[in-house]
């Protein structure tokens, strides 16, 4: 098996042995999280064992520990990349009052959504200026659409339960206009005849972030030909969009009252 250090990514853990995710799930109960199908294919290709261990308040050690008696080589002598990891140019040259400080930590544990709130300070944001999202967890969708948009980001691991993710404008150019197209709420009833018995139905209401973007976007992956997915969802979903965009997929949204929005998605 090949050998493994600080530096490999948790994905190919998972992918070179079976027993390896509740191995690494039996290391901290914050890992609970990688049992998620959708939640693992975003955050184990991108996490390190390094950058793991700070999330979860362990040590890289603690990890070989529970690897090597399933068969992986050990290499602990190779450093951490993290550690030696360069700061990009335009986090170092920063001033203190260029930075709009953004905790949204108590926001998700009040049970809230922070996407309104993040994109009224993504707004706010002048040419030469930053958004630091503190969080738990990498917002993955967040810096997908943003990067799309002209920003640059960077993100910072300082341990357990704070994630600092900077978005850096470095262009009027940058485009904030991701709200639905002129046509989205038009012709609703029309495509729901047109696909009244060739839908498939979810209902991601329940989901916390960064879930409902990732199932919606997992079952379009699997979407049979001439068939339409309709979402329950609690909000018109600003970070979808362009995704959607981007698939080549149409849409019809349907606000039905606070809370609840309903979604038609198809090829058109």
């Amino acid at each position: 098996m090949k050998p493994i250090n600080a530096n490999t990514k948790i994905a190919q853990l998972i992918k070179a042995h079976p027993d390896a995710l509740e191995a690494i799930v039996g290391i901290d109960a914050k890992f609970q999280k990688l049992r998620n199908p959708l939640l693992r294919k975003v955050l184990a290709g991108r996490t390190s064992i390094a950058m793991a261990s700070k999330m979860a308040g362990c040590k890289v050690d603690d990890f070989f520990l529970k690897l090597k008696p399933l068969g992986f080589e050990i290499d602990a002598e190779v450093p951490d990349e993290e550690e030696k990891r360069k700061l990009p140019a335009f986090i170092t040259s920063l001033a203190k009052g260029q930075v709009i400080d953004f905790d949204v930590r108590e926001i998700l544990a009040s049970g809230k959504d922070p996407l309104n709130p993040i994109l009224e300070k993504v707004k706010a944001v002048q040419t030469g200026h930053a958004l630091k999202i503190i969080n738990t967890f990498e917002p993955v969708p967040l810096i997908k659409m943003l990067e799309k948009k002209g920003f640059d980001t960077y993100v910072d691991v300082m341990g357990p339960e704070r994630v600092e993710t900077y978005f850096y404008k470095k262009s009027d150019k940058a485009d904030m206009g991701a709200g639905p197209s002129a046509n989205a709420s038009h012709g609703w009833e029309e495509m729901l005849q047109r696909f009244d018995d060739k839908m498939v139905t979810i209902d991601v209401r329940e989901l916390e972030m960064p879930q409902p973007m990732l199932t919606i976007l997992s079952e379009l992956d699997k979407l049979p030909v001439g068939k339409a997915l309709y979402v329950y969802h609690k909000r018109i979903p600003v970070f979808l969009l362009p995704e959607l965009a981007e698939r080549k997929f149409d849409y019809r949204i349907h606000e039905v009252k606070d809370g609840e929005v309903h979604l038609l998605i198809f090829k058109p």
